[in-house]
């Protein structure tokens, strides 16, 4: 899956908290998202050092900012969603994600899983997002 599949499957599954997702989906979501976050936050610092004389920001700062929000607000629940299908690849349980809310540690924990290869074959999530398993050629 590239880019523009991964993007696509992100945006299509919003509320989708039951299937699966490869390690590629979410990792190519991630980068987009990386991509969008780096022009923006350009923006918005460009739009600040064209007021350096004053006080205030200039205009594209907030420019920049709105844009950051909303894309952050409209991500959010798509983000969860994405997550939980990793988990659910590894055939584990959504609820943890609820590892995020660990102070420091949480999170580099979610990120080892992310990292790691999700079941082959199906589970009880579903069938494997990578389609057919080893087992499955060879039976």
């Amino acid at each position: 899956m590239g880019l523009v599949g991964a993007v696509k499957s992100f945006y299509k599954r919003y509320f989708d908290f039951e299937t699966r997702s490869s390690r590629s989906e979410y990792w190519w979501v991630v980068f987009f998202q990386l991509i969008v976050y780096t022009v923006l936050f350009g923006i918005m610092i460009a739009g600040g050092i064209a007021s350096e004389g004053s006080e205030e920001p200039g205009p594209l700062f907030f420019v920049g900012i709105i844009p950051i929000a909303l894309f952050g607000l409209a991500n959010f629940i798509p983000g969860i969603a994405l997550t939980v299908r990793r988990f659910h690849d590894q055939d584990k349980s959504g609820w943890m994600y609820l590892l995020v809310l660990i102070p420091y540690i949480g999170s580099v924990v979610i990120l080892i899983f992310m990292l790691l290869k999700g079941t082959p074959g199906e589970n009880r999530f579903g069938p494997d997002p990578l389609g057919e398993s080893l087992a499955d050629t060879f039976s």
